[in-house]
């Protein structure tokens, strides 16, 4: 009984030294699972090219297109808030004027604390999250620098990891290894192709609503929804509510923003919660608790990238429990629905 005791708090001390040892080392272990996310996404690139280009030649077509990619939605996302943040600057006296109506509007209704927001919201504190935001970005691209020459040395010795974990470990154990790393691999493609497709359509779709409504910058709203999209749960919510607001500075008028939002819900629940799920199957269902909670656990180890990540790294955690008879209880669990698992 004694040695049963101990087992709970055991388990629990490993649990919080390992998300200790997340948290402390984000600096180091955020770029490594980065880069090991997009070696799974391009690998098969990789493999394709060296049929008939030098290996060499082969990998550094697939750095170039990974940077482009990154340029290229860096680029667009920067776009679409750098013109939106501007005009908010532009126009700041009219949404402090907007803002200090609707904090006395909710005062004269018992709700005290909108007017200590009131005395925060001003030119100085949009310039001061501006400068946050630019410092972001110069982060941002340090930890790309350190993602791309992962991805570089990464792709080089992919091969050679595989043929040396076939001599080193014993079948069985290789066995896991390698089919769960190619199996993690297929619904990460998967997963980044579903997602990328629905993100799309919700910009389009973001762009055509605010375009109807006559909303400003109806193409910036459709690229940063489609930006944000990628992060589950945040990123709509965040994609609904800045044109909300921004509405209803633009027409000063609580119907038009509501009817905007209302709108974006509309356009984000039916893609999110009917369309992605049917375009994705049941090989990449995941209980919508899990996602949620993979979501905010990593957004808070790792920041805005643990958000992006932490779907991902819940599908490959599941997809190497399912390799093994001990742990596949665990995907089973929280995985796709029983009728469904043969297809995982």
């Amino acid at each position: 009984m004694t040695e049963r005791a101990l087992v709970a708090p055991i388990y629990i001390l490993a649990i919080i030294a390992v998300v200790s040892a997340l948290y402390t080392a984000a600096a180091v272990l955020a770029p490594v699972a980065c880069a090991l996310f997009l070696i799974a996404l391009v690998w098969p690139l990789q493999r394709n090219l060296q049929r008939f280009l030098p290996k060499l030649l082969a990998l550094a077509v697939v750095v170039c297109l990974v940077v482009l990619g990154f340029f290229v939605f860096a680029s667009a996302a920067t776009w679409g808030f750098s013109r939106i943040g501007r005009s908010v600057i532009a126009d700041s006296a009219r949404f402090q004027l907007l803002y200090g109506q609707l904090a006395e509007w909710l005062e004269g209704h018992g709700i005290m604390v909108a007017g200590a927001w009131a005395d925060h919201f001003n030119v100085g504190w949009l310039v001061r999250i501006a400068q946050g935001v630019t410092m972001r970005l110069n982060t941002m691209i340090s930890f790309w620098i350190v993602v791309v020459v992962y991805v570089l040395l990464g792709l080089l010795d992919t091969q050679t990891i595989a043929d040396n974990a076939r001599a080193a470990l014993s079948p069985g154990t290789a066995s896991v290894l390698i089919n769960g790393s190619a199996q993690t691999a297929s619904k990460l493609r998967r997963y980044m192709l579903v997602r990328t497709l629905m993100s799309l359509a919700t910009g389009l779709m973001v762009w055509a609503l605010s375009a109807a409504f006559g909303l400003r910058f109806a193409a910036e709203w459709g690229v940063i929804a489609f930006t944000l999209n990628y992060i589950p749960f945040i990123g709509p919510f965040i994609a609904t509510t800045l044109p909300s607001l921004y509405a209803l500075a633009q027409f000063g008028s609580p119907q038009a923003a509501i009817s905007i939002f209302a709108g974006l819900n509309v356009i984000q629940f039916a893609i999110g919660s009917y369309i992605e799920p049917r375009v994705a199957g049941y090989a990449l269902a995941v209980s919508p608790f899990v996602v949620l909670f993979s979501v905010f656990f990593w957004s808070f180890l790792w920041g805005a990238f643990g958000a992006f990540i932490g779907v991902p790294i819940t599908i490959a955690v599941l997809t190497y429990c399912t390799q093994s008879p001990s742990t596949r209880w665990i995907a089973q669990l929280l995985g796709p629905p029983s009728q469904n698992r043969d297809e995982t």
